[in-house]
């Protein structure tokens, strides 16, 4: 199985505590066993460091930490993906346009206005809990 989490799932994973953290630590545990594959993408990775740094005051040591952690996940180049017209927002574009690309089984989020979608492109869209829960099964 490929996941792909969205910006706001990493954030709240490395910002603050709770489920989004359990989630990526859930997720990287079974990626470490071979269970699943996180992808990830160049606007992930930026948006990331940028809101943990700006938001959050991480350290640059937390930074880097951030960083590597991602820079070791499967990424997946930007492609040229074209939405559909009702699509939400458009700086949502490279990311879902990623997702696709690497042929996320999974695309979790937190975004509202993604969550509402429910799927696209035949891409299951989840919220974390749901997610977490569907990991579970995985162990």
């Amino acid at each position: 199985m490929k996941v792909f989490f969205d910006s706001n799932i990493w954030i709240a994973a490395f910002g603050t505590r709770g489920l989004c953290q359990d989630l990526a630590a859930l997720a990287i545990r079974l990626e470490d066993a071979g269970r699943l594959v996180l992808l990830t993408c160049p606007a992930i990775e930026s948006e990331v460091q940028r809101i943990l740094a700006d938001k959050f005051h991480l350290t640059p040591t937390e930074l880097d930490t951030v960083n590597k952690l991602l820079r070791q996940l499967r990424q997946v180049p930007d492609g040229s993906w074209h939405p559909p017209s009702d699509f939400p927002d458009p700086d949502d574009w490279p990311i879902i346009n990623s997702a696709i690309k690497g042929k996320a089984d999974l695309f979790v989020t937190g975004d509202k206005a993604l969550l509402d979608l429910g799927t696209i492109e035949r891409l299951p869209i989840l919220d974390p809990r749901a997610a977490y829960l569907k990991l579970r099964g995985l162990e």
